[in-house]
C-alpha cells in the first residue's frame, strides 16, 4: 500500500527490553516515547530495530541501528540525532533513518540507567 505500520524494539545485548507503540499507515512515524531502564555494568551494545507490523504474517524488520558501549563513552552527555538504518538481512536493501536520544546515567562500574528516547523515523 506504500506505507508501513512501524514500531521499534530496543535490545540491550540482544535482550529485548522495550517495544514502542505501533504507528499505523505511515512512512514517517512519530513516537516521542521515552524509557528509562537499568543497565548491567557489563553491557556491550544497545540495538534499536525498526519493525513493520503485519497482521497476516510475521512482522518485517525494516532496519536497525546499533550503539556500542564505546560510542556512548565518546558522548558522555549522551547521543542525540538521526542515525541511518542498516540492514539485518544482507539480501534486503534498507533506506531510512531514526531520530534517537540515548544517555547512560550513573557511574561506570556502578549502578547505571539507560535513558532512551525513540522520537521519530523517516
Amino acid at each position: 500500500t506504500g506505507s508501513s505500520d512501524p514500531y521499534c524494539i530496543v535490545k540491550i545485548d540482544d535482550e529485548a527490553i522495550i517495544r514502542t507503540a505501533t504507528v499505523w499507515k505511515t512512512l514517517s512515524p512519530f513516537w516521542g516515547e521515552e524509557y528509562e531502564v537499568h543497565l548491567q555494568p557489563s553491557f556491550h551494545s544497545i540495538s534499536i530495530y525498526v519493525m513493520d507490523e503485519d497482521a497476516l504474517s510475521r512482522d518485517d524488520v525494516i532496519g536497525k541501528v546499533c550503539i556500542t558501549r564505546d560510542t556512548l563513552a565518546e558522548h558522555p552527555k549522551g547521543y542525540s540525532g538521526w542515525m541511518s538504518l542498516s540492514e539485518v538481512d544482507p539480501d534486503e536493501e534498507v533506506q531510512g533513518e531514526i531520530h534517537l536520544r540515548v544517555e547512560v546515567l550513573g557511574s561506570p562500574g556502578g549502578r547505571q540507567r539507560l535513558l532512551c528516547a525513540v522520537l521519530e523515523a523517516r
